[in-house]
């Protein structure tokens, strides 16, 4: 805590002014200094160690501002985390009823929770320093507040029939935002059970990322499918999860040992709601209008494939053949990449990561100078596997995945070449795949 301001101070990437001691080497992070803190993370062990040790530093921290702030003592604090997701391959597919297959990772919102029996809801936010209140009797929609994630998920909750707990709330994050790393999926699934334990209720899982997707749908306003609430619900450390996002069957796929996430954040900003994003969605609808008459019973892209394709994209506009062409195709991707890393495969999974890239740049129209650099960084350093843009593109993150003894090398072969390319040093974290969210203390 800084004694000047009583500012709680956090590691440089999770969006304050990091600069507390004890806790900058726990972020898994490196800033272009390719030593030091990434060696340590690069070769195993030392990226998890870093999480616990961030997160219990952070969490003491949080009661110390939670007690200064709203009063009382620690006795009775209750502490919850939700994890941010990378994306390893299946993009624009969740909201076509496709396959996707993201790993929850270790980026991560804290939350120091005292329920309250009037009814009221306040949080302060760390990272943006200010805070949200609200009464659970009557919730509305204010602009640009990033309260307003909580907001609409009391508010499906509630229409849902569950009777909520009001409660005070001292939140951070090392999640970046605006970078697809699904920071607002990852608040929403945090409020979600913070509801969950202080109400005294039990949510199925499944209908729990529901909830969230459905309030980012309607009060937040942006058109996503379900894969960034279902993985910050769902993950499981070691894991990546195949979700099908039709029927919401999902599995549990092991990430060879050895192999490491590396996540470059190219700092372009996206806004979903601002974006073409839903411009997208619409041509998908459009393409599935149109080959639907030849195919009764279809209802999304999921349901042709690209043979079915081929043969009717004479009759679709470019740009829309295109959108589907990506689609059909990225669904086949997917499996294929289950498959492969079920056979411990993880060259081919690498080879569908490109394909996937080119796909979604070419078809999909979705890439941008920055992206493609960290990419083809990516594919001319050693020991990589495969890299591609993550999220919903136009700017935010690429991913890469390594070899562990790589690792060290790849984050700085690919900083130096994106420095040099695009005329700044980029955000890079070695990451894991972590568990979804839940109550830590």
């Amino acid at each position: 805590m800084n004694k000047r301001t009583g500012e709680i101070e956090y590691p440089r990437q999770c969006g304050c002014e990091c600069k507390e001691k004890g806790y900058l080497t726990a972020t898994g992070n490196t800033t272009g200094n390719a030593t030091g803190n990434a060696t340590g993370n690069a070769t195993g062990n030392a990226t998890g160690n870093a999480t616990i040790n961030w997160r219990s530093g952070t969490v003491e921290l949080l009661k110390s501002k939670f007690i200064e702030r709203y009063g009382g003592t620690a006795q009775g604090l209750r502490v919850f985390r939700a994890p941010g997701r990378v994306n390893l391959i299946g993009e624009h597919t969740d909201y076509n009823d496709g396959f996707v297959l993201p790993a929850a990772i270790d980026r991560e919102f804290l939350m120091v929770v005292r329920p309250r029996d009037d009814g009221h809801v306040r949080i302060y936010s760390a990272n943006m320093k200010s805070e949200t209140e609200f009464g659970l009797s009557s919730i509305e929609k204010i602009e640009g507040r990033w309260g307003n994630y909580v907001r609409g998920v009391a508010v499906r909750l509630l229409e849902r029939g569950f009777a909520l707990k009001g409660f005070d709330g001292v939140l951070s994050s090392t999640v970046p935002t605006a970078s697809g790393l699904s920071s607002s999926a990852a608040l929403e699934v945090l409020a979600a059970r913070v509801f969950e334990a202080l109400s005294g209720f039990v949510m199925d899982a499944v209908e729990q990322a529901k909830a969230c997707q459905r309030a980012e749908n309607e009060f937040i306003g942006v058109k996503c499918g379900i894969m960034d609430q279902f993985i910050s619900r769902l993950g499981k450390k070691g894991n990546a999860l195949l979700i099908d996002c039709r029927s919401l069957r999902y599995e549990h796929v092991p990430i060879p040992e050895g192999v490491r996430i590396i996540i470059v954040d190219t700092g372009v900003k996206r806004q979903l709601a601002s974006s073409a994003y839903n411009e997208r969605r619409a041509q998908c609808e459009e393409a599935v209008r149109a080959m639907a008459r030849h195919k009764p019973g279809a209802a999304a892209l999921r349901d042709f494939t690209l043979e079915e394709f081929e043969q009717r994209k004479c009759e679709l506009p470019e740009i829309v053949a295109k959108r589907a062409r990506h689609v059909i195709s990225e669904n086949e991707r997917v499996l294929a990449a289950v498959d492969a890393l079920r056979k411990n495969d993880v060259k081919t999974f690498g080879k569908l990561m490109y394909a996937s890239h080119k796909s979604l740049r070419d078809d999909y129209g979705v890439g941008c100078r920055e992206l493609d650099t960290i990419v083809e960084a990516a594919r001319k350093t050693t020991g990589v596997f495969g890299a591609r843009m993550t999220g919903a593109g136009f700017g935010g993150c690429g991913v890469i995945l390594a070899k562990a003894e790589a690792a060290e090398d790849v984050v700085k072969r690919v900083g130096d070449e994106y420095e040099k390319m695009i005329g700044k040093r980029p955000e890079i974290y070695v990451c894991t795949a972590e568990d979804g969210a839940g109550e830590i203390e």
